[in-house]
This record gives structure tokens, C-alpha cells and sequence, in this order.
């Protein structure tokens, strides 16, 4: 098993990673703090006294302005894979009132911010819906339907990622190593380590400097959490367990 491409573009525009957006008929690119709310809805903190605030201003008649949301994945370690560059498409629109606050909440619940309590103030939140999301990597360029997009669910470990690979080669890498030469049969010599992880399972980087390869080990079943992962886990880093 292994995420979608509609999980992987989620997973990208979550909010966590940084972010660009392109509008209609304007210069930029602009810099966006981005969030999504739990339909994959774009909210965008926008500074009210910035370019960006008047690049999103509608012209006159209309209340929307179309933009594009650019998402780069920042490889979480040395010799980690990028995921790829996740396109997300639609039209802007400033929110007031009672959907402010709303869309505030949903901001917060992915990137909390004190700035989130300036809304209608300092700062405006404009949200679109997905007319249209594409997925690139390795120089491919994939459409995912906008219904496929919205009922995906975001990795819930790609936050902590990094976190995770620095705290496996950091104290268990001895542990880690020795599990995967005896899962993958590899030889003594080879010093297999993690270098992506997701909620389907691990990837693994083997082989001798300049000729590295990659195998994907999957999971008995998506995990829901750091906790389950834990769990799945403890047989790799436990030496009698794994033994």
C-alpha cells in the first residue's frame, strides 16, 4: 500500500509546508501563510496593508479573484525523496462575520498562529474551493478530480516526519539496520536506512554509495496516528522482539 495521488496532494496543501500563490492578471509570485479547512477548502491569512491583500481584491462587479496555490515538499531528510509539487486551483474569496471565525478555527486546528486573533483587524482570511488540482513530480504533471481531492484525508504523519527519521537514526539506528539487512536479506555490509515515512509504511535507502537503492515497506494497515505507529514499530527497535 502506498498514498494516493490525491492523499499525496492533500498531504502537501495541508498547510504545513510553505506556500506561493499565483493570481489572475497580477505580478507575483506572492507568499502565502495557507491552511485547509476539512473539505480541502484554501484559507490564506492575508495581511490587510500588503500586495498580496491588493492582488486579492475582485475587480469591480465581482467578488472573487482566481488564484493558484503553488506547494513545493521539502524532502525531511538527507537523501529523502520529495513527494513532488501539488497545484491547487480555484476562486478566492475574502470572508467576514461568522465565516471568519469559522474558517479562523479551521485555520488554527493545522497552523495556529496568534495572528488568527487579528482576523477582521490586521489580517483577512480568503478561502476557495478546488476547481482543480494537479500533482507534478519527476517532471509529470497528474490531474486529480476535485472530488478525489476532498475526500482524501491528509497524512497525519507527514508533520512530524522529520522528527521521526532524526529520532530513528539518532538512537536506534543499530536496531533499525539490523531489522531491515534481516527483512530485506541484505548483506552485512549494507547499512539500510529510513528515509521516508508515511501512513502506509516506510522506504528504506540500500546499496553501496553510488548505487543506492530504494525499497518500500508496507504496513499490515494504514496507521492512524504516532501513537499506533509507535506500536507498529517496537518489534524494529526492541533487539529481542526483533531477534
Amino acid at each position: 500500500m502506498r498514498p494516493s495521488p490525491a492523499e499525496i496532494v492533500r498531504t502537501l496543501v495541508a498547510g504545513r509546508l510553505p506556500a506561493l500563490v499565483h493570481l489572475a492578471r497580477q505580478a507575483g509570485p506572492h507568499q502565502v501563510r495557507h491552511a485547509t479547512d476539512p473539505d480541502g477548502r484554501v484559507l490564506l491569512l492575508v495581511p490587510v496593508f500588503s500586495d498580496l491583500a491588493a492582488a486579492l481584491a475582485p475587480p469591480t462587479g465581482d467578488t472573487d479573484v482566481a488564484t493558484v496555490l503553488d506547494v513545493l515538499d521539502l524532502p525531511p531528510a538527507a537523501g529523502a525523496p520529495p513527494l513532488g509539487r501539488a497545484w491547487i486551483s480555484g476562486w478566492a474569496e475574502r470572508l467576514d462575520g461568522d465565516e471568519a471565525r469559522h474558517a479562523a478555527i479551521d485555520f488554527a486546528a493545522t497552523h495556529p498562529t496568534g495572528d488568527l486573533l487579528d482576523v477582521g483587524t490586521r489580517y483577512h482570511l480568503h478561502r476557495f474551493e478546488v476547481a482543480e488540482a494537479r500533482w507534478e513530480r519527476a517532471d509529470k504533471v497528474r490531474r486529480i478530480h476535485p472530488e478525489a481531492y476532498a475526500e482524501a484525508e491528509p497524512d497525519p504523519l507527514h508533520p512530524v516526519e522529520a522528527q521521526l527519521l532524526a529520532d530513528l537514526a539518532d538512537h536506534h539506528a543499530e536496531q533499525v539496520a539490523g531489522f531491515l539487512r534481516r527483512h530485506l536479506t541484505l548483506p552485512g555490509a549494507d547499512t539500510p536506512r529510513v528515509v521516508r515515512i508515511d501512513r502506509y509504511g516506510l522506504l528504506v535507502a540500500h546499496g553501496r554509495p553510488g548505487a543506492t537503492r530504494r525499497t518500500r515497506l508496507a504496513f499490515e494497515r494504514p496507521v492512524a496516528d504516532v501513537a499506533e505507529l509507535s506500536r507498529l514499530l517496537h518489534p524494529m527497535l526492541c533487539q529481542r522482539l526483533a531477534a
